[in-house]
């Protein structure tokens, strides 16, 4: 009941889009290097992508080369995708099962897939606001969140996914510089078990979250979502052009 509570009070506030509110900001790659098609893959995870059917996605290792052998045919170095994507994944680990009739397979993030030890950099100014290591078979790992200020708004970035040793040394209010390089892209098992990607996602409220925030949703909390969790393609440097 708090976790609604909060979100209905969070409803009601009015702002700008978030594609209003980042005219005229610059902002630095999330990948250091802008995404298009000559190196940029677009990855489906979603029930559509009867390839999925194949594999054996609670092996991790059997997905992992999928995923790969999928870029290095493409000769991409990056896939990406997911914002909002019904995905077909999560039946690989309980982490989504909150109850038979609520699965959650609904994907808040934008998913940027490529080789372990990949640099992610800040997209704009801003502070750690949490981190910790959301430890479990299909969970984050470790995970920073961001929080920034925009033009009198306050919005969080997530990163999971990461490597360990990212969080070594990471204080609570630390400055963060746009641009600068601050975490990676961690191997499986400790990044949650999964092929190396960043999950990144944005975040108007945290809804009293610490160092995780849900990055899948059910169908039944869809509407939620999407007023909490805006666009993160217009942050990401990532053009389909």
């Amino acid at each position: 009941m708090k976790t609604d509570k909060i979100f209905n009070l969070q409803a009601m506030k009015i702002r700008p889009s978030l594609e209003i509110l980042l005219e005229g900001v610059d902002i630095f790659p999330l990948m250091g290097e802008y995404l298009d098609q000559s190196n940029t893959l677009a990855m489906d995870f979603s029930p559509a992508n009867l390839e999925l059917k194949n594999i054996n996605l609670s092996d991790t290792a059997e997905f992992n080369q999928y995923v790969f052998k999928k870029l290095a045919n493409s000769q991409k170095r990056y896939g990406i995708g997911g914002y909002f994507e019904h995905r077909a994944i999560y039946q690989r680990s309980e982490v989504f099962a909150t109850d038979l009739e609520d699965f959650r397979n609904i994907h808040l993030g934008v998913d940027v897939w490529a080789e372990a030890g990949t640099p992610v950099y800040s997209p704009m100014d801003g502070k750690v606001y949490s981190f910790q290591n959301n430890q479990g078979f299909g969970d984050y790992g470790p995970t920073i969140i961001l929080e920034h200020q925009l033009k009198g708004e306050t919005l969080y970035s997530l990163y999971g996914h990461l490597k360990l040793t990212d969080l070594d040394h990471l204080e609570v209010g630390k400055t963060i510089s746009k641009g600068e390089k601050f975490c990676h892209l961690g191997p499986f098992p400790e990044n949650g078990d999964w092929p190396p990607h960043l999950h990144f996602q944005l975040m108007w409220d945290l809804l009293g979250n610490w160092g995780d925030f849900p990055g899948v949703c059910s169908h039944r909390e869809i509407e939620k979502f999407k007023n909490i969790c805006p666009d993160p393609n217009l942050m990401v440097g990532h053009s389909s052009r």
